[in-house]
């Protein structure tokens, strides 16, 4: 069976729109349907990282190109330097491939005096974020993750929606499918909820005063 006719549910995805998968949210219109992240989630990334570090002036952008994800990284990064823009922020771009580029990325970052990093969304960063937030407390950059798990690791801050959630809404539509929905019939979603995380013990390190009202805004800060 072709792949175009084999119905499919997407439990995390960036642009499904601007690389064409789906027709709209509303009316998927093809093979695709799921769950979706808006677009002003990225500026909304940026913005908190700006609330920690207002006087910064020049934000890095780490992302990763692989084969495996076509097409997405640079509709993300697009999305990131314009949101960094509309901050009056200059924006550097650290493109990896994987963990043996890391080091070389933060030393360009060091070099070009960045001020703060911004880590977008890929499964060979998430994967790796150990070694990510390592290199982050190494180069004193003030960094926004965009999951729990690199704040939990020692990151500074994350804002997103929870996978559980997302994975388990997935499941809905799969079960819909089943049934015999359609997936063109079945509009795509974006999550209701966001979760911010904030590692305060990572911020006295770095020697940042995170802003009350931030604080009190925070799902969990980690002491």
């Amino acid at each position: 069976m072709p792949t175009r006719m084999i119905p499919i549910v997407m439990a995390i995805s960036g642009s499904p729109l601007e690389t064409g998968l789906i027709a709209s949210l509303a009316k998927p219109g093809g093979n695709v349907t799921g769950l979706t992240l808006p677009p002003e989630l990225t500026g909304k990334r940026m913005e908190l990282l700006r609330e920690i570090v207002p006087k910064a002036t020049r934000v890095a952008i780490l992302v990763a190109t692989t084969s495996t994800e076509p097409g997405v990284a640079p509709l993300g990064l697009k999305e990131n330097e314009r949101a960094a823009r509309s901050l009056g922020w200059h924006t550097q771009v650290l493109e990896v491939r994987g963990p043996a580029d890391f080091g070389k990325a933060f030393e360009a970052a060091t070099r070009a005096r960045a001020e703060a990093l911004n880590v977008t969304a890929s499964p060979i960063l998430r994967f790796h974020r150990k070694p990510l937030v390592d290199l982050a407390a190494k180069h004193r950059l003030p960094a926004m993750y965009q999951m729990k798990e690199f704040v939990e690791a020692g990151g500074l801050i994350s804002y997103g929606p929870r996978d559980a959630d997302m994975f388990r809404r997935a499941a809905y539509y799969v079960d819909r499918i089943l049934k015999g929905a359609k997936p063109a019939d079945l509009p795509v979603e974006q999550p209701a909820k966001y979760e911010l995380f904030i590692n305060r013990k990572t911020a006295k390190t770095l020697r940042l005063t995170i802003p009350q009202t931030l604080l009190l805004r925070a799902d969990q800060v980690i002491e």
